[in-house]
């Protein structure tokens, strides 16, 4: 512990140019008498910690003394490169890792280079959860979080409909989109997803206990070709794709071309765009036949009332007459 403290003040010390008894001990949480013989150690110890006296003093380092950054944990170093989420940090249970890291970081950086942290995190933010919905933390998350870092198997219990199935999973890796977040693991030789909201029980494999906590469990063996990017990337394109089991036909005018992204499925709206613009483009009128994939009719009549009279249904005749029922109570809202 006392070990501990000591590399902490040393790294305090090396990041900023001169710190007071009274600041080392707020940021040690312990005494400034405490601090007085901490700093005795570490002059015996041979770091040049130099102490100003009178009321502007301190304590600083002399001599142009810097550590190097071998004190950078796996936890740490792993928590680093998320150092740009926050709320992610918090909810898998890493803040306190990540602001080790940054401290460590800070103490090795240059001393020109030391406002980068703060510069960074200025300029750029990542505002993970969506618009209109208050972000929930799964109960779970920060075992299955753990068991992500430490490569342990998990037999979890996870909802499916109306049923609830066991399945025993190698955690790959955590995805938060829009405020969901998802695992990837394999199961059975094949990778697959889960949302994390729908585990209702989660232990390590191997280790005999519900809470997970009373052995070590059992740990596997990473495939290093995995990439988790490439492979979300590619299960949200077969997830979009999966659910646009229909197609309707519309005629877009100019400023429908430019709506329809905005109030389809985004990827579908702009391949129906460009293959229909390829085929031979605007009409005489301008107007542009798009071949659009959608999920059904009842949810491409809520979508496409969006476009107002940019954008006429041509096909199918039960989605042209829902719009037009729509359109004709509408009217008769506003008469």
């Amino acid at each position: 512990m006392r070990a501990a403290r000591l590399i902490r003040m040393v790294l305090l010390l090396q990041a900023r140019p001169s710190m007071t008894g009274a600041e080392l001990a707020q940021e040690l949480e312990v005494s400034e008498r405490t601090v007085a013989r901490d700093v005795l150690s570490l002059s015996e110890a041979g770091v040049p910690v130099y102490a100003d006296r009178g009321r502007a003093g301190g304590y600083r380092l002399i001599g142009g003394y810097r550590t190097r950054l071998t004190g950078l944990g796996r936890s740490e170093a792993e928590a680093l490169f998320l150092s740009g989420v926050p709320l992610a940090l918090r909810e898998m249970g890493l803040a306190d890792a990540a602001s080790a890291a940054r401290l460590k970081v800070s103490a090795a950086l240059l001393p020109e280079l030391r406002d980068a942290a703060t510069g960074a995190a200025q300029r750029f933010h990542l505002d993970a959860p969506a618009w209109y919905q208050e972000p929930e933390t799964p109960a779970l998350l920060p075992e299955i979080a753990d068991a992500v870092w430490d490569d342990r198997r998990i037999t979890a219990r996870y909802l499916r409909k109306d049923t609830e199935a066991e399945r025993e999973l190698e955690p790959y890796g955590l995805v938060l989109k829009a405020g969901v977040w998802y695992l990837a693991a394999r199961t059975q030789g094949d990778y697959r997803v889960y949302r994390v909201d729908r585990f209702t029980a989660v232990a390590r494999a191997g280790s005999g206990s519900t809470s997970g906590t009373d052995d070590a469990g059992e740990r596997f063996t990473r495939d290093g070709s995995f990439d988790l990017p490439a492979f979300w990337a590619e299960r949200a394109a077969q997830f979009a794709r999966s659910i646009l089991r229909e197609e309707v036909v519309l005629r877009l005018s100019p400023r429908g071309v430019l709506q329809l992204p905005y109030v389809t499925e985004r990827a579908a709206a702009r391949e129906a765009i460009a293959r229909a613009q390829a085929e031979g483009g605007p009409d005489e009128h301008g107007l542009l036949t798009v071949t659009l994939a959608v999920e059904s009719v009842e949810v491409a009549c809520a979508q496409l009332l969006a476009l107002g009279p940019e954008g006429e249904v041509l096909a199918p005749t039960e989605l042209r007459e829902r719009l037009a029922s729509a359109a004709r109570r509408m009217a008769a809202l506003y008469e």
